[in-house]
């Protein structure tokens, strides 16, 4: 079951001006309700444009977007995504806006509706998802904590919604490789235990292989290819055609293939590659 469906969609700023921009061009695509989905590209293809329909925060040029079964063009019904669909901006410090992370994190919950008790619950719940304790961090000002701390902050607010659908652009940037390997792993957790669908951006290939379902590659606006990432990242020169890399063991199954050696380059892990290195040494 099909939890977004992007039919023909293309956004375009500036429309009939000189200044005008084709974001996306005549994109179709479709993901599935439970899944960990990545959209990957370089600088400008339209990553953040795309996500950014998800929510209703832009509205297509042309074609048809569905979202938890809300068509966007409906504007009654759109007004409702905000408590479905959970977005996280590339700056989400910039999501942050009351006096203390606390009450930051229990906005969304508030306008829900929920009583003391229940926001407290969430807020606390949100805070430890991330990494956060609620008790030391809670009543500080969302000022004084460092870059990573308010993005665990921002992703924090997020979470306490309990959205159907969390997209995430560049989540873990700036964070070092241990709290990056943490907030990964507790997105994953989510999706598997709350059965929510991930929606990942992200310039990390290595992520991208070890966690998403199926990967969607964005190039100048248009859906270059779309697979597992074992599919994906099998095809290296379109990829670096597109101004994309592939994960650290694929791209050195790549060169040892490029020497002559018989080797998969359909590898995605430190493990896959170790194996296949192994079983070269034995021959």
């Amino acid at each position: 079951m099909f939890i977004i469906k992007i039919e023909n969609l293309s956004r375009i700023y500036s429309p009939g001006t000189p200044f005008e921009v084709v974001s996306l061009d005549n994109l179709s695509l479709e993901i599935e309700e439970g899944e960990f989905f990545a959209v990957i590209g370089a600088s400008g293809s339209g990553k953040t444009t795309l996500i950014q329909h998800f929510n209703g925060t832009l509205l297509p040029t042309c074609g048809k977007v569905q979202v938890c079964g809300i068509d966007l063009a409906d504007k009654k019904r759109r007004r409702n995504l905000w408590r479905k669909v959970g977005l996280v901006f590339q700056q989400p410090g910039h999501q942050l806006f009351e006096e203390t992370v606390f009450d930051d994190v229990a906005f969304g919950p508030r306008n829900l509706g929920l009583d003391r008790a229940a926001v407290g619950e969430r807020v606390r719940e949100s805070l430890r998802l991330v990494g956060l304790d609620p008790g030391a961090v809670g009543g500080l000002s969302p000022l004084t904590l460092s870059e990573g701390m308010r993005r665990r902050a921002a992703i924090a607010g997020v979470l306490a919604m309990r959205p159907e659908v969390l997209v995430l652009d560049e989540p873990a940037a700036g964070l070092d490789p241990r709290g990056r390997e943490q907030l990964m792993e507790c997105f994953e957790r989510l999706r598997a235990g709350r059965k929510m669908t991930v929606v990942l951006v992200s310039h990390s290939m290595e992520d991208v292989a070890r966690l998403a379902g199926r990967v969607a590659v964005l190039h100048r606006g248009r859906l270059l290819m779309e697979g597992s990432p074992r599919e994906v990242f099998s095809r290296a020169g379109e990829l670096r055609a597109a101004g994309l890399d592939v994960p650290a063991p694929a791209a050195l199954m790549h060169m040892l293939r490029s020497a002559g050696r018989k080797v998969r380059t359909d590898v995605l892990t430190n493990a896959e590659a170790e194996e296949e290195i192994a079983r070269l040494l034995s021959r």
